[in-house]
């Protein structure tokens, strides 16, 4: 079964996976003419107005919050840590070198869901799915179905068992006393209450949690880099350097520029999820008066999860001083050190403390993914049974060990990738005259 798993993996997530979202990225950016920069500034302001809602639309500041709570999650702190130990330092290079192309990728999700949304029960609902559905023909219907179909399974894999498990790691990481079922079982309340209001309530809680959990880690980071100033500039030389020579940044343990080419896109990808066309979800359901403007909430996202929280995790762990054991994936282990290094044994904690809210803000982000997919397949009243499964597998993430979720996760996510891939490529014209629209207002 792992064997098949891997080839599974190493068939969806190769260089040709790469190359194909890399490329998206570039003729999106094409497209729109680089639509990242020039609405970047007007993106920011949009997003310190914190516009209001109208009837059936949420905020656009609360779409933007329930796309960061799945994509802001254990990634940015420990997919960070493995990809420097295995592509080295030069693969965060790489990594903001595909989210600046993955900006473009989010704004046009984030455009087109709002631009091909649907009504339904008094809400915007909308993403990948409807997008295929109103626009395309027929023909590519099932590419829409496959897309919910593994929306589904993924929501139960990366979006809640592995996310418990590492909520698990991160509790025991302060409490080392209690037992995976005890934190199961309060995790599973604690999920089940948070489900009881349906997808309104998903919305509010990562309104309230996304902002104050990742200012607070922001602000500890700085801090941190405040303290070891004088090692930044050689962190960032190593970065720069190990791009492209990683040899002579890692003793020769990285010898392969294509390595950390691959690691740092690959992780990046995980990181920010641009291309899976997930945040489309979230993005549609935005009240907003035209789809540019949340589409320049989709390049916040990126920008927030991997230029900003993502770069500093990289910056905390090559100005921390300590060894980087290139070719293991340290994961976790590599960031805790790296933080202790200035907060003593506190850093544990900081560590095990943000792991847990992070991986609690990627289960609701990752169930209203599901629900939304649940429902194109099955209708709106699949609803309760679809949260009542949720509450359930956070009892089997505590306990269970997920290296083959992971992979199977990761597998349903290339899968989901590839018709979101193919919807943006067919809608780039569409897309083109709604930014050229909005520009001309």
């Amino acid at each position: 079964m792992t064997n098949i798993l891997n080839r599974l993996y190493d068939l969806l997530w190769g260089t040709p996976m790469l190359v194909l979202i890399l490329g998206v990225g570039v003729w999106l950016t094409i497209c729109t003419r680089c639509a990242q920069l020039r609405l970047f500034p007007q993106a920011v302001r949009r997003l310190a107005e914190r516009a209001p809602s109208g009837g059936n639309g949420v905020t656009p500041f609360r779409a933007l919050c329930t796309a960061l709570a799945a994509t802001v999650g254990t990634g940015n702190l420990v997919g960070v840590a493995g990809a420097i130990c295995l592509g080295g330092p030069g693969a965060i290079f790489w990594m903001i070198v595909f989210a600046f192309f993955g900006m473009a990728v989010k704004y046009a999700e984030a455009a087109l869901a709002v631009r091909f949304r649907e009504t339904e029960n008094g809400e915007f609902v909308g993403g990948t799915m409807y997008m295929i559905r109103s626009r395309l023909s027929k023909h590519w219907l099932p590419m829409a179905y496959l897309f919910c179909f593994c929306g589904v399974l993924a929501s139960f894999g990366v979006g809640n068992l592995t996310q418990v498990n590492a909520m698990v790691t991160g509790i025991r990481g302060i409490a080392p006393n209690l037992s995976p079922i005890a934190m199961g079982l309060m995790l599973t309340v604690l999920v089940g209450l948070s489900f009881l209001k349906g997808a309104d309530s998903i919305g509010k809680i990562a309104e309230l949690l996304i902002p104050y959990a990742a200012s607070i880690y922001i602000i500890l980071c700085v801090l941190f880099l405040f303290v070891k100033a004088p090692l930044l500039p050689g962190a960032l030389l190593s970065i720069l350097r190990g791009a492209f020579a990683p040899r002579a940044v890692t003793g020769g343990l990285i010898g392969s520029a294509l390595k950390a080419v691959q690691t740092g896109c690959s992780r990046g990808i995980f990181t920010h999820e641009a291309g899976m066309g997930t945040a489309s979800i979230a993005h549609a359901g935005a009240d907003v008066a035209h789809p540019a403007e949340q589409g320049m909430m989709g390049i916040l996202e990126v920008f927030l999860d991997t230029f900003v929280i993502c770069t500093l995790t990289a910056l905390v762990i090559l100005c921390s001083g300590i060894p980087i054991p290139y070719g293991v994936d340290a994961g976790a282990d590599l960031t805790t050190s790296a933080f202790s290094a200035v907060y003593g044994r506190f850093g544990k904690t900081i560590v095990s403390v943000f792991l847990a809210c992070f991986a609690y803000a990627t289960i609701l982000g990752w169930s209203f993914y599901g629900l939304r997919c649940a429902q194109f397949l099955l209708g709106s009243k699949v609803s309760a049974a679809f949260f009542l499964l949720q509450t359930g597998a956070v009892m089997l993430g505590a306990v269970l060990k997920t290296p083959q979720v992971w992979k199977m996760a990761e597998i349903l996510n290339g899968l989901m990738a590839i018709p979101n891939l193919l919807t943006l490529i067919l809608l780039s014209p569409e897309l083109r005259t709604l930014t050229n629209s909005y520009k001309s207002r």
